[in-house]
């Protein structure tokens, strides 16, 4: 086990030591606080506009990040001949990936951890304005008005936080997978295209649920459905923006509000979404492990 934790220290410094990872983290940074001082014209919901924009940025920049990374700690090292050193001591090569993997998804953590707590400053700095509250009012109700909507908003936002770090480590685990074979060119494109199909996923599920729909149609077609949806990650599961973001939640002078979503409704969803994500990380990573097991690793196998 020793092993496997000093290439998880290895991977994650190599990963977070590389240009591309500090441009992005400071772009992501500089985009949040930009946007923190636009306004949105909601009509007073210029903070749920705010904190969806800045989720979808720190999703897409440490996305990025995160498969430059997969690319220099697998597929390069097997190019450059670094990985035959490697493997020359006593390790296994399930020790290899799994210590990749888990080094580049700490790498990961630690970029949404940093955009994450720029954008909860942010949010508690930009709530009083957006609701025409006074942060240094003598009245009573509007400062317990203000401390409500704030707990409220950063309720939501640290729970979404970790369901993007969940989708993150999901896609990364399909990097990892195909960085065995492939270079960043082809790895790249090919998990880009898996998450925009893995948010297609949702449209699939009447085709095979439905009945009324294969009305007249081939069981062929409910197959191929099923088998696409089971293949595909469902990045529906870590989507919380409806009940974190879009949605009051049940704090403070919110409670009340028969509407209001609750924190154990909210927890118990992370968990579940945890859990299949631990499940195709599983999947991911062994068709990886069957695939670098077949890899030669002097080099290009051309």
């Amino acid at each position: 086990m020793s092993r496997t934790f000093v290439i998880i220290r290895h991977t994650f410094l190599e990963a977070v030591v590389q240009p591309i990872y500090s441009l992005l983290v400071a772009l992501g940074a500089v985009i949040i606080l930009i946007f923190n001082f636009l306004p949105f014209f909601t009509l007073g919901e210029d903070t749920i506009m705010f904190i969806s924009v800045a989720l979808d940025v720190i999703l897409l920049l440490v996305l990025i990040a995160t498969l430059f990374a997969t690319s220099r700690s697998i597929y390069e090292e097997i190019e450059d001949r670094t990985m035959l050193t490697l493997m020359s001591k006593p390790v296994r090569k399930w020790e290899v990936l799994a210590g990749k993997y888990l080094g580049i998804i700490l790498s990961a953590l630690l970029a949404v951890t940093i955009l994450g707590a720029i954008l909860c400053l942010c949010v508690w700095w930009r709530v009083p304005g957006d609701y025409s509250l006074q942060p240094n009012s003598l009245d009573d109700r509007e400062l317990r008005l203000l401390a409500a909507y704030r707990q409220m908003h950063l309720a939501g936002v640290i729970p979404s936080l970790l369901q993007l770090w969940l989708q993150i480590c999901t896609l990364a685990a399909v990097g990892v997978a195909l960085s065995t074979r492939f270079s960043l060119v082809v790895n790249l494109p090919i998990v880009i295209l898996v998450y925009l199909a893995g948010n297609l996923t949702r449209f699939l599920y009447p085709i095979f649920s439905d009945q009324s729909v294969l009305a007249g149609r081939s069981i062929v077609l409910k197959i191929i459905a099923y088998c696409v949806g089971l293949l595909l990650p469902t990045l529906e599961a870590f989507d919380l923006k409806p009940l974190t973001v879009y949605s009051k939640i049940a704090v403070r002078q919110f409670s009340a509000d028969p509407n209001a979503v609750h924190l154990q409704t909210i927890w118990t969803y992370v968990a579940l979404s945890a859990a299949y994500a631990v499940a195709y990380v599983c999947l991911a990573l062994s068709v990886g492990m069957w695939l670098f097991r077949r890899r030669e690793l002097g080099g290009s196998e051309g």
